[in-house]
């Protein structure tokens, strides 16, 4: 970036037959100005600071390689929800050098540099999303964690936070306060959301994927606006003409306005969920008496109706609150409410309230603990068989999953129970049900009158994957070998037809038929 000696902005004036307001503002605003031009702006240092910024703003493979290493401690650390984790990333992230130099290139309209700037920009967020969404790929934890969902609803005080936090930044580069940088670093947060961006992308999780591109958008487009701001302000870049000062604020206002709309949604609904949350506690409050406390209240605001869930610790159990409380609250909150309320009795003496609130909590964590295996069970599951997470039926109170596996190449009946029999002694607490496809049934060989060792095992196995599957089986073989086979399978409840009992051999075949009743 070339800078020759900053030129001296032109006096401040107010237009022929002004007001008396501008006349007014020129002549406090002109003894500041020459003030400002004269002594500060002569002290700042501009082929340094502008050398500084070339040299933070930089596509090198010092760049490159600290851009992966920070994309992978800060999605380590959102997949961990560990906020020091994550903030080791923001410290060692070099994005702030590109934005800032971005800014500086809009300040001094240097094109060659706006382009050099977006580029490395550019090349690092690339590096950052698609490393990210590989490490989350390999990674077995696909969960939103605190961290992710914390980056995943930006609002109008995030902008404010990247505006104030820029303003310093940039303030630290052009002064040489570098002290600054970190802890400038840590309030923009530039490396987390790009981290959650890659999350999004590998999880296929729209809501995360835009709700954090929106906030690492608001945070570069606001650093790199103030950036320039402070650059001009400093006497970066040539000297503009009132129209092109005008065009150059116009495009600041429009850039400010086009990210505070959406953000000041978003930070108006999260008011309303707010002020949800305190007349939720304050409806269910009046349903029980002065001594009852609202222990733990969650509300979901995605679902339709909105799902509230609340935990009361009271003296008295009342029987309609959960039905009273559901209809005060969809009236209070001006939408359908489906409300879980769960009652502890405690009595009026000393540490009862304490005693029961330990009891609740412990209950909680439990809850959260069955959530957790019950989706890593499901995941397991899953992977065994072939399919995606979400086609895991799990009911958490019986705690049992199910899933209908794909057919896999070379795998037969006996894989497939095999495969559930691991998974099984892996999670004992757990019933699981592996669903095979409807491969050939093994035939049942006898020894005499009694099936040798291995039609004995190839009858279990029948009886496994008929139970498992729900389909009718039917039976072919000698009378007295096909009767014994026929009364085993409907002892143990499955459905049988009785193909050809005068056939005659050393076993008796099976196959899968279609029909629900049995043999009279």
């Amino acid at each position: 970036m070339s800078q020759s000696a900053p030129a001296a902005p032109a006096p401040l004036s107010t237009p022929a037959g002004g007001s008396r307001l501008g006349r007014f503002a020129a002549r406090v605003t002109g003894p500041l100005g020459s003030w400002w031009r004269g002594s500060v702006i002569p002290g700042i240092e501009h082929r340094a600071v502008i050398a500084k910024v070339d040299d933070e703003a930089s596509l090198t493979p010092r760049y490159a390689f600290m851009i992966l290493m920070s994309a992978g401690i800060a999605v380590l650390g959102l997949l961990l929800s560990s906020p020091a984790v994550v903030i080791g990333a923001m410290l060692i992230s070099p994005l702030m050098g590109p934005i800032i130099g971005l800014g500086f290139g809009m300040a001094t309209v240097d094109g060659n540099e706006i382009r050099r700037t977006a580029m490395t920009l550019a090349a690092g967020i690339v590096m950052a999303v698609l490393f990210t969404a590989l490490i989350v790929a390999l990674s077995p934890i696909k969960d939103v964690t605190s961290e992710i969902a914390a980056r995943t609803r930006p609002n109008l005080f995030d902008l404010l936070v990247a505006l104030f936090s820029a303003l310093a930044g940039a303030y630290a580069m052009i002064r040489g306060r570098e002290g600054t940088i970190v802890g400038v670093a840590i309030a923009t947060a530039l490396m987390p959301p790009l981290a959650t961006v890659g999350f999004g992308l590998a999880t296929l999780n729209a809501t995360v994927f835009f709700g954090a591109l929106l906030l690492f958008v608001t945070n570069l487009m606001t650093i790199a606006i103030a950036a320039a701001i402070m650059a001009r302000l400093y006497g970066f870049g040539p000297k503009l003409t009132s129209r092109q000062s005008g065009m150059q604020a116009g495009v600041i206002i429009v850039v400010f306005l086009g990210l505070a709309l959406p953000l000041g949604y978003s930070l108006s609904q999260i008011a309303w969920e707010a002020r949800a949350q305190r007349q939720a506690r304050d409806v269910l409050a009046e349903q029980f008496p002065r001594q009852a406390k609202i222990d733990q209240l969650e509300i979901d605001f995605s679902g339709e109706p909105l799902a509230v869930r609340a935990t009361v610790l009271t003296p008295e159990y009342r029987g309609k609150a959960g039905a009273q409380g559901e209809v005060l609250l969809a009236r209070a909150l001006g939408r359908p409410v489906k409300l879980d309320l769960e009652q502890f009795r405690v009595g009026t003496a000393a540490g009862d309230a304490e005693a029961a609130q330990l009891a609740s909590a412990s209950a909680r964590e439990q809850t959260r603990r069955d959530r957790e295996t019950a989706a890593l069970v499901g995941r397991e599951l899953a992977i065994l068989a072939g399919v995606a997470p979400d086609a895991v039926l799990i009911d958490r109170d019986k705690r049992l999953a199910q899933v209908r596996a794909e057919a896999l190449p070379g795998a037969s009946l006996a894989t497939y129970r095999a495969l559930e029999a691991r998974l099984a002694a892996a999670e004992p607490q757990w019933k699981l049900q592996l669903v095979p496809p409807p491969l050939p049934l093994p035939p049942i060989g006898f020894d005499g009158d009694e099936p040798d060792r291995a039609g004995a095992d190839n009858l279990a196995l029948a009886i496994w994957a008929a139970r498992r599957t729900g389909m009718a089986v039917s039976v072919a073989g000698s009378t007295s070998r096909a009767d014994f086979v026929l009364t085993k399978l409907r002892e143990a409840g499955i459905f049988v037809q009785n193909r050809n009992s005068s056939v005659s051999g050393a076993s008796v075949s099976l196959d899968w038929t279609i029909g629900d009743g049995t043999e009279p």
